[in-house]
């Protein structure tokens, strides 16, 4: 309550300097306010307040700070531990060998079981390992430990443990202003490069000018198209949860592949592609374009490069209903089929440190379902990425 007052005063162009705030602090420590509001008050203006044209600001700032208290234990009472703070406090810390001996239940089982439980439960529960609630054991609710649960109501990821997420998610569009190591990426990216002259004639030939001019006696302005990186690419990027460690390197490949290629496109996705995907993070819900859709406007000549951690949920690939926010009808990999079956030109680039790979499940299958073409998201994973693409 204390530090709200000095910051008030600062912000209303009071001059108080920390000194000054310090000597309060030890004017309260030896009591002489005597801890009611009316004596802090005067302690506070004696300490705080060096020019009478101060007064008035001062009068407001207190009266706002410490309206309708008569004593200093009511400023404290109001303080109150943060939220967050308590929420710690409950929750069961596991060793190793604890969360060893937890089992999951199954994909159906786990399915089955929540049913069950929203039909039974009547209450709020903590601490528990049966119904939904939270800091626990319980394959259901928040801010425990389960090795297959499904995570409700918690505020970002903790154990990378859960098979499915019912909360709201926010994203940010990746930004393609970003100068990286975006000149290296550029580079990198230059490896896939099939120059042609297409379009209108817009740009001066000088040579055939001057040859045609030499020729007929007169000037003989010549144009022809302007020569153009004529490869096609479609770029996919996962924001998932997962990916927040990685987004300052995939927003350094966004801009160094938006400056690149002439003929790009790029789509948002939520670890795994499936029957929708999105332009703008802020509008992912209400203008989704249809996985379909891509497939039949883009032709087979694009080339198609997925960037993602590829880190989650067995079930997000193999199974319907996998995904973390929605209900989809057909599994992930039905999609990442379609996708490389259509765009045979394709390949994954995954942030994560490529001697990581072979713990993570998922990881192992989308790289199966890419053919082997997954690479790592550094320089030299870019260059061999490059040139699968450009055979």
């Amino acid at each position: 309550m204390f530090l709200r007052l000095f910051t008030d005063l600062r912000a209303a162009k009071v001059p108080v300097t920390l000194r000054e705030y310090l000597a309060l602090l030890e004017g309260v420590e030896a009591d002489l306010a005597e801890h009611r509001v009316d004596e802090f008050y005067y302690l506070a203006r004696t300490c705080l307040v060096k020019d009478e044209r101060h007064l008035d600001r001062f009068d407001r700032v207190f009266a706002q700070v410490f309206k309708g208290m008569e004593t200093l234990s009511q400023a404290f009472e109001q303080t109150g531990i943060p939220e967050e703070w308590l929420r710690k406090l409950a929750e069961k810390y596991l060793t190793d060998e604890e969360k060893a001996q937890l089992q999951g239940l199954g994909w159906d089982k786990l399915w089955e079981t929540l049913k069950q439980r929203l039909e039974e439960q009547k209450g709020r529960h903590q601490g528990g390992s049966k119904w939904i609630g939270t800091a626990g054991t319980s394959p259901y609710g928040a801010y425990g430990y389960n090795p297959e649960g499904v995570r409700i109501g918690q505020d970002k990821n903790r154990n990378f443990r859960a098979v499915k997420v019912w909360d709201q998610r926010e994203f940010k569009d990746f930004d393609d202003t970003r100068e990286l190591g975006v000149r290296n990426l550029r580079i990198a990216l230059r490896r896939l490069r099939k120059f042609a002259r297409t379009g209108a004639a817009e740009e001066l030939d000088l040579d055939t000018t001057i040859f045609e001019t030499a020729r007929h006696g007169y000037l003989d302005v010549k144009l022809r198209p302007e020569r153009r990186n004529a490869v096609k690419v479609l770029l996919f990027l996962d924001v998932g949860g997962s990916m927040d460690w990685h987004v300052e390197l995939a927003e350094e490949l966004f801009s160094a592949a938006r400056a690149e290629f002439k003929h790009f496109e790029h789509f948002y996705f939520h670890n795994c592609p499936y029957e929708r995907v999105w332009k703008e993070n802020r509008r992912r819900h209400d203008q989704v374009i249809p996985t379909f859709e891509l497939l039949r406007t883009y032709p087979a000549d694009y080339r198609c490069v997925f960037v993602g951690d590829a880190s989650m949920s067995p079930y997000e690939i193999a199974m319907p209903g996998g995904s973390v926010e929605h209900w989809n009808e057909e599994a992930g990999s039905v999609w990442m089929e379609r996708l490389t079956g259509r765009f045979p030109k394709s390949v994954w680039l995954n942030p994560v440190q490529q001697h990581l790979w072979s713990y993570t499940q998922s990881i192992r299958q989308i790289s199966g379902l890419m053919g082997g073409r997954m690479f790592p998201l550094t320089l030299d994973g870019l260059d061999g990425a490059m040139k699968v693409l450009a055979r």
